[in-house]
């Protein structure tokens, strides 16, 4: 119960200075962060949670489900076929250009074997699409750039999973190896992919039958049931939920576009809730014996992940594109790691590999480090774009700009803002 007290105040607090945080840097996603690391064993000692904890693993790995989920909503498939070649680049060549860089880093600076090293740079390779939401729920941003960095953190997660799989397996001691082939994960994925197209068909194929439909009020939770039975069912069967989470979300956007729009409200509130408990409960872990244990070496991983080899890998994919210099250091800037990155790392300290605790400390501090990083940072880097707009500069013929300036335009006419468009 101390837990649940504890998020309930967490969560007060965060919606009281939500205002404040949509203006500022701070950050309500670092807020429940702090929160889990002042109550936990390290400071106050009013929860106890480690890392073998279950709460951890269900907590992130329901997060991250819930995100994937509302997220493949977003997609548009009119649009990707329009826009692929960017996030196909950003997937293609960045992400194993980070893949590698972490790993070389990791087993130079902090001195892991070579197949746990590939293991912590699979890991920390994708970006996550919890915290990429902040910049990309933006309409400052430009669409383009948004599409980019919303469709590469909502498949990334899917395309690590095969590779931190096959290194656990080959980094675990002899004789203790999971029974982890290629076969099997391709299983997972494609049963995954499977039940995350099929089980949205069946149901619009139910809601069409004459006698069958949901009242309106009750229409947003036709979703949630898909989602909650395509959640027990992967974890049921083994199948990938996050690869599952994602395609449902996009099929249920293409084939009911009325459902999704009256789902997006309870959605999203359901998501940032996972969210936030994550957080919580991942701050928990953040204790002074846990930085104590990572080397200098560790930490300077930590870092250079962060602001070098992210950076680089995406600068590199994204060159010959059509975005400008702004975009594209946003984008490369925008690499979070996050639920995706946790859940594997717990997966990596479950195995019982000979150096999975060390693995494991230098990916929570590296996530750590991420979410201050990137959650404190989204609000002056939209505001960047949004000031583009507010002397006039256009940003490649998106409406929302349009419509502001004619709203501002309406709003001058009948004499209720101030010259600076500010009301009076």
């Amino acid at each position: 119960m101390v837990l649940v007290i504890v998020f309930g105040a967490a969560l007060l607090v965060a919606v009281l200075l939500s205002g404040l945080a949509a203006r500022s840097v701070l950050s309500t996603s670092l807020l429940f962060l702090v929160g889990g690391a002042i109550v936990s064993d390290g400071f106050l000692g009013l929860i106890h949670i480690n890392a073998s904890s279950d709460i951890v693993r269900v907590t992130a790995d329901l997060a991250l489900f819930a995100v994937l989920f509302t997220d493949g909503m977003h997609v548009s498939f009119p649009a990707l076929r329009r826009a692929w070649r960017n996030p196909a680049r950003a997937l293609g060549l960045g992400m194993p250009l980070a893949f590698l860089g972490v790993a070389l880093l990791t087993h130079f600076l902090v001195g892991l074997d070579w197949t746990t090293s590939f293991l912590v740079g699979a890991v920390l390779a994708p970006t996550d699409p919890v915290f990429a939401s902040a910049i990309v729920g933006r309409e400052e941003v430009p669409a383009r750039l948004r599409q980019l960095l919303n469709i590469e953190s909502g498949v990334n997660d899917g395309l690590a999973l095969p590779f931190v799989l096959v290194l656990i397996a080959a980094a675990a001691p002899a004789g203790h190896a999971e029974d982890v082939g290629f076969a099997s994960i391709a299983l997972e994925l494609l049963l995954g992919l499977l039940f995350g197209v099929a089980l949205p068909l069946l149901v619009h194929w139910l809601v069409r039958f004459r006698l069958l439909g949901a009242e309106p009020r009750l229409q947003p939770l036709l979703p949630l049931a898909v989602g909650v039975i395509l959640y027990a069912a992967c974890h049921l069967t083994h199948a990938n939920p996050y690869l599952a989470a994602f395609s449902a979300g996009a099929v249920i956007a293409a084939l009911a576009p009325q459902a999704k729009e009256r789902f997006e409200p309870l959605g999203g509130a359901l998501a940032e809730l996972a969210k936030f408990a994550a957080l919580l409960v991942f701050g928990a872990l953040l204790t002074p014996h846990l930085f104590g244990e990572l080397s200098i070496g560790g930490y300077a991983v930590a870092v250079l992940a962060i602001v070098l080899i992210r950076p680089a890998s995406l600068l590199l994919s994204l060159v010959g594109t059509d975005f400008d210099r702004k975009e594209k250091l946003t984008a490369a800037w925008f690499g979070p790691k996050g639920f995706a990155s946790v859940v594997y790392g717990l997966l990596v300290l479950q195995a019982g590999i000979p150096q999975g605790e060390e693995a494991f400390t230098l990916i929570a501090v590296t996530i750590a480090f991420s979410i201050v990083a990137h959650s404190s940072t989204d609000v002056p880097i939209a505001r960047i774009f949004d000031v583009e707009r507010l002397v006039g500069l256009p940003d490649d013929g998106n409406p929302s700009w349009h419509r502001r300036r004619s709203r501002r335009g309406e709003a001058q006419k009948r004499g209720t803002t101030g010259p600076d468009g500010h009301g009076g």
